[in-house]
């Protein structure tokens, strides 16, 4: 086992990444994986996300785990449910059970295949994440739109509070009004100055006579029958 087994393991790999993966050196490539992305909103069209898997091989592999690193093809653009950079620790860490399990045996297929799935797994999640995002922000804009046309809901404590504030506007609405008409027939009933300054035969006509005085000058003003009275005395 050791050397023997790396060539073997670099060869089959060889048959089976024949576009994919590149010799760094002897004991060291890197394979090259295309993830398949969940489908997004105005996604159609997008490139695929890509990881690269390089591999070096200790030289007592496959007895001890090989060095492995996961990077990102340069100037790729950064997908928004995947980021290299953040994401390598928990990637890397994603394999560690199948390296413990595979111990003594050829390994990298096992490896690639697992980080494809746990790199698609993240990105499903982030995706269902966000859509669930969505449909809470649009639950939440609807339940706003709703309450509109919902109007107040009455329970007997707004009710009394309702029923109070409608009294007592009736109330004010009630007093106006009655200041206005008393407002109205003030202006049209004579004032006791107007009364006094009226001549004896306007009180006389009005019937006033008697509660107010008339102009003593005013001859004209004395009513015919009072005459009548002044000549039989």
């Amino acid at each position: 086992m050791g050397r023997d087994d790396q060539i073997e393991e670099r060869e089959v790999l060889n048959s089976i990444f024949p576009d994919e993966i590149t010799d760094i050196s002897d004991t060291s490539y890197r394979i090259q994986i295309t993830l398949d992305a969940p489908e997004q909103d105005g996604d159609e069209g997008a490139e695929p996300p890509v990881l690269f898997l390089q591999v070096s091989y200790p030289e007592a592999y496959p007895d001890v785990a090989p060095d492995l690193e996961i990077t990102a093809p340069p100037n790729a653009p950064k997908h928004p449910r995947l980021d290299v950079q953040e994401d390598r620790a928990r990637l890397l860490e994603a394999l560690q059970p199948a390296i413990e399990e595979n111990m003594g045996m050829a390994m990298i297929f096992t490896l690639v295949s697992t980080l494809k799935e746990s790199a698609e797994q993240l990105m499903s999640e982030r995706q269902a994440a966000a859509q669930a995002q969505r449909e809470m922000e649009i639950a939440k804009a609807e339940e706003e739109e709703n309450r509109k046309f919902q109007g107040t809901i009455v329970t007997r404590e707004t009710f009394l509070e309702w029923r109070e504030r409608f009294r007592r506007e009736m109330e004010e609405e009630e007093q106006r009004r009655r200041e206005e008409k008393e407002a109205e027939e003030k202006k049209k009933k004579p004032s006791a100055r107007e009364e006094k300054k009226l001549t004896g035969k306007q009180l006389w006509e009005r019937g006033l006579a008697g509660k107010a005085d008339y102009d003593e000058d005013d001859e004209e003003g004395i009513p015919a029958a009072m005459e009548k009275m002044k000549v039989s005395a």
